[in-house]
Parts: structure tokens; C-alpha cells; sequence
């Protein structure tokens, strides 16, 4: 069972919020527009694990990641479970829930680790948008990146056996979480067979990403270290093939 978010509350943007604006698409806003549109955000603090967004929501939402790590995964009709977007900091959330009409969330939405979130007031930001072509440019290039980026889902024969076994051990982490540790619990072989590898090398790269301090690693265990530097190296594949995404 997911936990409850944490409280929200109110305020200007801290340094860590205006670092993960900086990150993002409304870097180029200029200070008035981004001042609208923030004066009536909050802030959410959501515990690792915690499911703040379900498939079949219709709510209109946008969020900005400012610290942590959250995924975006859809249910496949084998009943199995799979992560189309990691976010960072940085990274918005929900900007097509805007702009759709009859918008029904077509995925699930949860933070993998401890994640601080901006929310912003879904229909005064729809309204700036229609308002100013500044933010509606900005918009757009959210939009479109986000499409790319799920284009390039589909293809995994572009990522190397690296960025194949850092995006499984996140997805297996996040699907069995109990508390804020990530633990994948799986096997040399089993993690080779899921990757489409051989055992010898996915040692050397369990070997390569542990002594970068990235895992540790067990019997049928390998913990997490660092979950965040693990979703860049998955999305460095997408990266490859269309624009960077956050």
C-alpha cells in the first residue's frame, strides 16, 4: 500500500526550487512571468514509495520536481509493470493535462525516492499560457520533448548493456520498495537474462557500477546507492537517439 504525500505548503521559491526552475523548460521565462505563475504554487513533500498520481486520474495537474527522484509506469495487458519516464530535478510533470481535453491519466505516478515538489495551480497555469506566448512557448518545448523522449522508449536496441541493467535495477527497486531503501533482489543470471546479456558481463558491470559507489551488492541483492546518478545513466540511451531529457 502507497503512503500518503506529505503536507504542502506555501512560499517563494527556496534555492533548491529556483536551481530545478533553472533546470527546466521555464528557465527562459523572464522574472514577471515566472513570478505569476509561481505566486500561487505550493509545496509538496512526498515519502519514498508514495503514489501521488494514479492511471484513470482526470485532474488536471503540473508539477516540478525540485529534489528526488519519481517514475512514470504504465501496467502492460501480461500484468507486468513498465517505467516510460524517470524525473529529476528540474523536470515537469503533467503539462499535457492542461492542454487535453477529457484528459485521463494514461499512467501511474511515484516517488522512488524522497521527493520535494513544486505544485502549481493547474487553470490560472493553463490560462497564462493561452495568455502569454512566452510560457506557451515554453509549454511547447515540454511538450515536444516529452514526445521524443516516449518515441524513444520503445526501441531499447539503441542502449548499451549498462544503461540496460541500471534502468532494470531501478524498475525492480521501485516495484518491490519497502521504506526509502531501494533493493533489487535478483540474481547474476536472472538480471542477464532480463538485459539480454550473458552472466560474465553483467558481473563486470555490476563490478564497474559498485566501485563507482552507485550499488552494493549481495546474495539475490544490490542495493541502491545512488538512484538518481543510476536514472541518468539509463536515460543516457534516449539522450543519444533525440533531445536530452529531464
Amino acid at each position: 500500500m502507497s503512503k500518503r504525500t506529505g503536507p504542502s505548503s506555501r512560499g517563494a521559491p527556496d534555492s533548491a526550487a529556483r536551481a530545478a526552475i533553472a533546470a527546466s523548460h521555464l528557465r527562459s521565462l523572464p522574472p514577471e512571468v515566472l513570478q505569476a505563475l509561481t505566486a500561487g504554487a505550493s509545496r509538496r513533500r512526498t515519502p519514498a514509495g508514495s503514489t501521488f498520481h494514479r492511471e484513470g486520474d482526470t485532474a488536471a495537474h503540473l508539477e516540478l520536481v525540485v529534489t528526488g527522484l519519481v517514475r512514470i509506469y504504465v501496467t502492460v495487458p501480461d500484468g507486468r509493470l513498465m517505467t516510460v519516464r524517470y524525473c529529476r530535478p528540474g523536470s515537469l510533470i503533467g503539462a499535457v493535462s492542461l492542454f487535453a481535453p477529457r484528459f485521463v491519466l494514461p499512467a501511474t505516478i511515484q516517488a522512488v525516492t524522497d521527493a520535494d515538489l513544486m505544485v502549481f495551480r493547474p487553470s490560472p497555469a493553463r490560462e497564462a499560457a493561452e495568455r502569454d506566448p512566452r510560457l506557451a512557448s515554453a509549454m511547447l518545448h515540454e511538450l515536444s520533448e516529452r514526445v521524443l523522449s516516449f518515441i524513444t522508449e520503445i526501441p531499447h536496441g539503441f542502449a548499451t548493456v549498462r544503461q540496460r541493467v541500471a534502468r532494470h535495477l531501478l524498475d525492480l527497486a521501485s516495484e518491490r520498495q519497502q521504506g526509502s531503501e531501494l533493493v533489487a533482489a535478483v540474481g547474476q543470471q536472472e538480471l542477464a537474462d532480463a538485459v539480454g546479456t550473458v552472466r560474465e558481463v553483467v558481473v563486470r558491470t555490476l563490478r564497474e557500477l559498485r566501485d563507482e559507489g552507485l550499488i552494493r551488492t549481495g546474495r539475490r541483492r544490490i542495493v541502491l546507492l545512488e538512484p538518481d546518478r543510476l536514472a541518468a545513466e539509463a536515460a543516457t540511451a534516449a539522450a543519444a537517439t533525440g533531445p536530452p531529457g529531464t
